[in-house]
């Protein structure tokens, strides 16, 4: 399995950024899932918190499922803005999101077990291959804002061990419609009672780490508030990586039924995959407050909603003067996505991503590193790297570009 591996294409494609950079030319790179902190500091009150932790001499192992003042954390957060109900059983705590996916697949899946997940989506098919499972990949479609519908993923169910759903949606920064995600989790708890009792369920992954930073246009659901009958084979995943401009600290946590819970507990128990004692007290703080991390999310999320917001408009402009782009609007995530309609001219994604980026020194992931098989001219924007003063000069370039392109 580990030989059959497939490299990330985010990874290959930030060095030749790098090398690019390194020739003195100026580069727009909208490629890293990250934060420069140049650009967004973690809240000040996490800082704080985590220093003096360090201070107080916090520094030897948590225990493996978090520390308790973290999993209470959690739990009420969950309950006060969320409107979920859970056992502290069901709060698992560990170094980021990446432990808690891995571990979700493998409580739920043996070799060979399908899982079901839509395309372009994050990691799902590294993430099957990792368990030895069957993939059936959904292909979406932009007037869903590359999110799946119930009637897409119907078909592919009765076979099926586990669904792997997001929102807000990387790549795409868009978020399920109330109505598009009831459907599914109805589809979820109508399949499992067709299977009767004593049968495997069908799960349902459900990552919602950038429900913080959603737009306010595309309010933020949860399969379990619609369809509360769902709960018994949900499993959430979430952190501060995303919402708090968090990334290097790796605190991240799943909340779900608690047999689930604990057998993703003791997976992980075994690779040691915790996060940090400073950094889990100075979460657990945090989020105690329920004002203060909304307060310090909406700082992040304003912060990127003006750099989207530049984008937004840079990328209209364009396509007023008849030029080959267009793009979905944003409404939540770090990102845009957008479409440049070479492939007529170029032939595939990356001949136009390769193009877009030595010319213009406009950086930007094609949807087939997100498991697409389709060249469409489809691409992430990720906005965490870069200043709004950034973006009207490049999307000029950009738009020089273009117009050669198309003749």
């Amino acid at each position: 399995m580990a030989s059959t591996l497939v490299g990330s294409e985010i990874l290959r494609i930030a060095g030749e950024v790098r090398a690019l950079r390194e020739t003195g030319k100026p580069v727009l790179d909208l490629t890293v899932g990250d934060f420069s902190p140049k650009q967004f500091r973690i809240p000040a009150r996490l800082e704080e918190a985590i220093s003096r932790a360090l201070a107080a001499g916090q520094t030897n192992y948590p225990p493996s499922d978090g520390v308790p003042e973290l999993r209470r954390a959690v739990q009420s957060f969950y309950q006060t803005e969320l409107g979920l109900d859970y056992p502290l059983e069901g709060v698992l705590i560990a170094g980021g999101a990446r432990p808690l996916i891995w571990a979700t697949y493998q409580a739920v899946l043996d070799p060979g077990d399908v899982v079901v997940y839509p395309v372009p989506s994050w990691n799902n098919n590294h993430y099957t291959h990792l368990s030895l499972a069957k993939g059936i990949a959904v292909e979406t479609r932009a007037e869903n804002g590359f999110l799946p519908t119930a009637e897409e993923l119907a078909p592919h169910l009765a076979e099926a061990r586990l669904i792997a759903l997001n929102s807000p949606l990387n790549p795409a920064g868009s978020g399920f419609r109330r109505e598009q995600l009831a459907a599914i989790a109805q589809l979820v708890v109508d399949e499992n009672r067709r299977r009767g009792a004593g049968s495997r369920p069908l799960f349902l992954l459900y990552d919602q780490i950038y429900w913080l930073i959603a737009a306010e246009s595309a309010p933020h659901q949860t399969p379990v508030d619609l369809v509360p009958e769902v709960a018994p084979y949900t499993v959430f995943v979430d952190g501060i990586s995303k919402a708090f401009a968090a990334t290097g600290l790796r605190v991240g946590w799943s909340v779900g039924p608690p047999y689930l819970i604990q057998r993703m507990r003791d997976l992980l128990g075994h690779v040691g995959a915790w996060a940090p004692k400073p950094e889990q007290l100075a979460t657990a703080e945090l989020l105690a407050d329920p004002a203060l991390a909304a307060s310090a999310a909406g700082s992040i999320r304003e912060a990127i909603n003006l750099r989207l917001a530049a984008l937004d408009t840079g990328l209209s402009a364009l396509a007023r003067r008849g030029l080959p782009v267009r793009h979905l609007p944003p409404a939540g995530a770090l990102y845009l996505s957008a479409q440049f309609d070479l492939i007529r001219e170029l032939g595939d994604n990356r001949a136009i991503r390769k193009l877009l980026l030595e010319e213009a020194g406009f950086a930007i992931v094609p949807f087939h590193a997100f498991g697409s098989s389709f060249n469409n001219g489809w691409f992430r924007l990720s906005v965490g790297a870069i200043s709004v003063e950034e973006v009207a000069p490049a999307l000029t370039r950009v738009g020089e570009v273009l117009a050669r392109a198309a003749g």
